[in-house]
């Protein structure tokens, strides 16, 4: 039996949100990968080492934004934009509330 849950936050909310939550994962992420990069920076810098600072601040961001940020948020765009269940519990507990 296929039940459709709705959203406690209404009917406005399910459009919006499957943008809403992959952006907002985004500026998380980014931000504390820009974070990461500036403590390898940091670390680097103090040694002695600001090419090789730069250059690992660099790579870590790049690194972190390509491999880990992209995917996560495009899986997250994908989940919301699913219109149906794949008949798991978690998803059917979690989806209406995000």
């Amino acid at each position: 039996m296929n039940i459709r849950l709705k959203s406690i936050w209404g009917m406005w909310w399910i459009p919006i949100r499957k943008w809403f939550y992959p952006l907002w994962l985004a500026y998380e992420t980014t931000l504390r990968f820009y974070e990461y990069a500036l403590s390898a920076e940091h670390y680097f810098h103090t040694l002695g080492y600001p090419t090789l600072a730069i250059i690992s601040s660099v790579i870590s961001f790049a690194f972190c934004t390509v491999f880990l940020t992209f995917p996560a948020c495009f899986i997250l765009y994908k989940f919301f934009d699913t219109s149906n269940l794949t008949g798991t519990s978690l998803e059917a507990r979690l989806k209406p509330y995000l």
